[in-house]
Formats: structure tokens, C-alpha cells, sequence
């Protein structure tokens, strides 16, 4: 496989550099918060907890939790797996290998990468910006669908815009699918941080039946140490096969990230809100911050999620001003360049309560040069 290069970059500054500007997930709890949760059930279970194997679908009582999340997805429909992991059993598992698999771009290298080497050929569904957001072009989309498609792979809310379509055009998405007999891996790890609640999206497992949703705690939940996601979907024979390659993978998760995400989930809104008021704070300091300096940024509102896409206006190239950046104020700054998009645009991440701080040595570098 190819360079990850965003993970490349991450692993060369994110334990190096003192301030963070580019995280994708929300601010994290201890452990200690995070038991402080726990009813007289969940805290017996891990006092009690015995440090053996697990069941390799997941504890049933975690997917009786993740189930409660969707509309028409059962416990029986979900498989637990680390969510890097949950992609990588997803792109070897589905059907039709050589056929072509269509993703948005840019997107997060793993959700085009794997595909490409199970042995799909890989067609990009570019975002563009209009009106000063982010979008996406179903036109495309009907005109790129050919007899040797055979997965269609979306991420809403979407990493790195934050783009969110709207219910109906995601209907649209599933009706084209559904006309050409696709697949459709869909990323929902932002799922639960739109920006205006009322605007959040069903989960593809639920309204289509060749729908596989990818779920996790790594963001929403600011749980990433647990290293707990899922897979569901309600297409039986492909569950089946999901669950025979996760026996050459992990095989099963870790006991105590299992009881401890149980926890987590039984207490989804206080979690929930909490997260998406710290994302709801750092996003309106960002707005204030990028109009007042409109010479520099172009700034792209995202409608969901702890992330944005912004477009740097200097005549430098952004990978060059992120290095200068880290260089200088010891501060990451992840430039769109790791996702192989045009644009000098980069990405900051809006969940984390050092933001403030991180913006301010932005400023600071700014007002230097």
C-alpha cells in the first residue's frame, strides 16, 4: 500500500508539537470521568471484570448499546472491531473485486486506499465549494455510475469539510444505488456532531438493505483511547463474511475497552452534549477568526462534525506555511497536501479545549510575518 501520508504526519508531530491545531476528535475524557458514569451494573461489571478473551462479534451488551443508535439495525447486525480495523474487513469482504468503487474526494486515505488494494479501481466524487460551502454534485454521481461499478463509499459528515447533505439528497444517493445494485460503505464516525441536530442524517444500515455503516467511539464519544467501533448492516451474507476475516484479524477486542465503551454508551447524552458544546464554542471563535483576517483565509462553514476545510489566500504553498508554522510557533496545522487535494486548503480540528490557544499562536504567527 501507499504512503498513509496524513498519518505519517501525525506520527512526525503530534506527541512532538505543544499546540494542536488539526485533531479530529473531540477532547478526551479520563478514565476516571468516564467511571464516574457508570451505574451500579456497569461499575460491578468492571470491578468484576476478568481479563480473558472476549466474544469475537463483540459482549452482547455492547451491541444492545450501539443498536439503540440506529432505527432498524439490531444487535445481531453489529460487529465490533477497531473502526480502522472495520474498514479494512469491509473493502476485502465486499463482493465483485476489479469492479470500480466511487468515493468522495478528498477523503480520508484508509476509505480509498484499502479498497484500491482488495482490487477496486478507484474513481473520485470531488467536493467543490459553492456559495462559500462545500458540496457535493449528484449529477456526477449519475453520470460516473457504470455497469462495472460496485461500491459507492461515503463519509457524512464528511472529513475534512465537515459537508453534510441534506436527507433527501442522501435518498437520491441510496435510490442510484439501489438502481445499479450497490454497495455503500458509509464512514458515520462523526455521526451525532451536526452542527444543528434536526439536520442529522439516517444511518445507511438502516435505510438500505446493501448499506454497511461504520461507527466508532474514536469521535463523537472522545473515547479514541477505547479503540471501539462496529460495523452494521442488515445484508446477512455479507455479516457472515465480515465476521470469518475479523478471525484473521483481531479475532476478538479488548475486555476492559469493552466494558468501559458500554459505560460510555449508557451515558451517550451527557457525553454527547458535552462534546458538541465544546465543538459549538471553538466553531464560533473560528468563524470570528478567519473573517477577520479574510486577506489571509478563505473559510468554509462545515455543517457537521469537529473538523473544517479552510483555503489559505497567501501566495505560499500550504504544506510549506504549515512547516513554517510548526517551525516557529510549535504548532500543527495540517495541510490539505496529505490528502492529495488542490486548493492550498487545510484542515483544523474543533473539538479539543486547547483551540483557543492553538488559534492564538496562529494569530501570533500571522501578525509576525
Amino acid at each position: 500500500m501507499r504512503v498513509f501520508k496524513l498519518e505519517r504526519y501525525f506520527a512526525r508531530y503530534e506527541f512532538q508539537a505543544k499546540y494542536l491545531l488539526s485533531s479530529s476528535d473531540c477532547e478526551s475524557l479520563s478514565q476516571a470521568e468516564l467511571l464516574a458514569l457508570a451505574g451500579d451494573d456497569t461499575r460491578r461489571m468492571w470491578e468484576e471484570l476478568i481479563l480473558g478473551y472476549t466474544e469475537s462479534q463483540g459482549h452482547p451488551l455492547l451491541r444492545e448499546e450501539i443498536a439503540k443508535l440506529y432505527e432498524n439495525t439490531s444487535a445481531e447486525d453489529i460487529l465490533v472491531a477497531v473502526p480502522e480495523e472495520g474498514i479494512f474487513l469491509a473493502m476485502n469482504s465486499f463482493p465483485g473485486k476489479n469492479g470500480q468503487f466511487l468515493h468522495p474526494f478528498p477523503a480520508y486515505q484508509s476509505l480509498s486506499e484499502i479498497a484500491y488494494a482488495a482490487g477496486y479501481e478507484p474513481l473520485a466524487w470531488p467536493l467543490r465549494v459553492e456559495g462559500g460551502r462545500w458540496s457535493l454534485d449528484l449529477e456526477q454521481l449519475r453520470r460516473q455510475v457504470s455497469p462495472r461499478m460496485r461500491l459507492l463509499v461515503l463519509n457524512f459528515p464528511h472529513n475534512p469539510t465537515g459537508y453534510l447533505p441534506s436527507a433527501a439528497e442522501l435518498q437520491e444517493i441510496v435510490t442510484i444505488a439501489r438502481e445499479h445494485n450497490l454497495f455503500i460503505f458509509s464512514d458515520e464516525m462523526y455521526r451525532y456532531l451536526e452542527h444543528h441536530p434536526e439536520e442529522r442524517l439516517p444511518a445507511i444500515c438502516d435505510i438500505y438493505e446493501n448499506g454497511v455503516s461504520l461507527g466508532g467511539l474514536s469521535k463523537s464519544f472522545a473515547l479514541p483511547g477505547l479503540r471501539i467501533g462496529w460495523l452494521a448492516t442488515r445484508h446477512k451474507t455479507l455479516f457472515e463474511s465480515l465476521a470469518q476475516l475479523k478471525d484473521y484479524t483481531t479475532i476478538c477486542g479488548s475486555a476492559p475497552s469493552e466494558i468501559l465503551a458500554i459505560i460510555g454508551l449508557q451515558a451517550k447524552e451527557i457525553l454527547l452534549e458535552r462534546n458538541r458544546s465544546i465543538v459549538r464554542n471553538n466553531l464560533q471563535l473560528a468563524r470570528e477568526f478567519f473573517q477577520s483576517r479574510q486577506q489571509d483565509f478563505q473559510w468554509l462553514e462545515p455543517q457537521g462534525s469537529s473538523i473544517a476545510f479552510p483555503r489559505l489566500l497567501r501566495k505560499i504553498p500550504v504544506g510549506t506555511f504549515c512547516d513554517a508554522v510548526v517551525r516557529q510557533e510549535n504548532l500543527m496545522i495540517l495541510p490539505g497536501d496529505v490528502y492529495n487535494f488542490p486548493g492550498n486548503h487545510f484542515r483544523i480540528g474543533l473539538g479539543r479545549k486547547s483551540f483557543p490557544e492553538a488559534l492564538a499562536r496562529l494569530g501570533a504567527f500571522l501578525e509576525r510575518i
